[in-house]
């Protein structure tokens, strides 16, 4: 069985397993006192190119969570996208943890959060009987595996600084943005005026683990605390740290995210030959979301499972990871190909 249904599904990067072995060899001190954590914390600082606070968590709901209750209190608001991995697949952690009220804006057509829509809600600041926003959220790359520009974050940072909210970033395939873009971390990041990330890393290739980069002093006042409140801080911090050491050197989170972004641009150039297919995103990362007939959807799923996204449309997500491999997009194509292809 190969998956496009998530790339979490893929295994462990080599290089992050000799990082695991290596981290293993030796005693090492407990929650983030150890040299491992220290140097990569360090490598953080230089690759953002900023003192940034540095928090390794076991999972994306846990970065999210942390990230959102360092900025905010029980009566505060946080708008996010209606498509959202926070407002649709955390079940109710964040409000749980947070006790903050959430309020999805609708996405654009390609999963994008646009200036008006986000400005139009910023409204009833200081009305004491109206939960008052303290964070906008956006995802990168979005929940349709399109990515926001620098320029279109610095734009929405310039919104968030003049009403005095804190503009947060759900990075769990962050890695795939940037390849995406050909650009640095830091130019969809801190140089773009965001104040927290959740940087993903499980989906890039890691066994487990993500982290929370902290780019606003502000929020980092408290956010240790709230680390250990949530339950993320980890006894064996070194073991996050190193995983993440075996991504930044020398940029092998790049070659692997290009890698699945290419995969994807493979095989939505192979499904658009198909007459019974309709590509309905852009692919820019390493998803492709298309309308297939529902009658295909068991025979495809026995061998190459993946996630039927809006059952009404028979709309499908399809997901490439770092170790898709092009015989296997052929493969997928060519069980496509054997099936009834004379649909009314």
């Amino acid at each position: 069985m190969k998956s496009f249904a998530s790339d979490n599904y893929a295994g462990v990067l080599p290089e992050v397993m000799e990082a695991l072995q290596k981290a293993n060899s030796l005693h090492a001190r407990s929650y983030g006192a150890d040299e491992i954590t220290k140097r990569v914390t360090r490598l953080f600082k230089d690759i953002f190119e900023a003192d940034v606070d540095v928090f390794f968590v076991f999972n994306g709901t846990g970065a999210n969570v942390l990230s959102i209750s360092s900025a905010t209190q029980s009566y505060n608001a946080i708008l996010c996208s209606d498509t959202s991995h926070i407002y649709n697949d955390e079940s109710s952690a964040p409000e749980t943890f947070t006790g903050c009220r959430f309020f999805p804006l609708q996405a654009n057509d390609k999963g994008k959060l646009e200036i008006k829509t986000i400005s139009d809600r910023l409204i009833r600041k200081g009305d004491v009987h109206y939960p008052q926003t303290a964070m906008l959220s956006i995802t990168q790359a979005t929940e349709y595996g399109t990515v926001y520009k620098p320029e279109e974050i610095k734009e929405i940072a310039t919104l968030t600084k003049e009403n005095g909210i804190c503009l947060h970033v759900d990075g769990s395939r962050f890695f795939n943005a940037a390849a995406s873009l050909g650009c640095s971390l830091n130019d969809i990041s801190g140089k773009a005026g965001v104040d927290i990330l959740s940087l993903g890393g499980t989906k890039a290739g890691m066994m487990f683990g993500e982290a929370v980069v902290v780019f606003n002093k502000q929020l980092a006042k408290h956010i240790a605390y709230k680390q250990k409140q949530v339950m993320q801080l980890a006894s064996k911090t070194r073991f996050i740290a190193a995983q993440f050491e075996a991504m930044l050197h020398n940029e092998l989170w790049r070659k692997t995210a290009k890698h699945a972004n290419n995969m994807a641009v493979l095989l939505c150039k192979s499904l658009t030959k198909n007459r019974n297919i309709n590509i309905t995103k852009p692919v820019q990362a390493n998803a492709v979301f298309a309308e297939i007939p529902r009658n295909w959807y068991e025979p495809l799923q026995e061998h190459y499972p993946f996630y039927v996204w809006k059952e009404s449309t028979h709309e499908v997500r399809l997901m490439c990871s770092w170790d898709t491999k092009e015989e296997e997009v052929a493969s997928f194509i060519n069980a496509i190909n054997e099936l009834p292809q004379n649909i009314v």
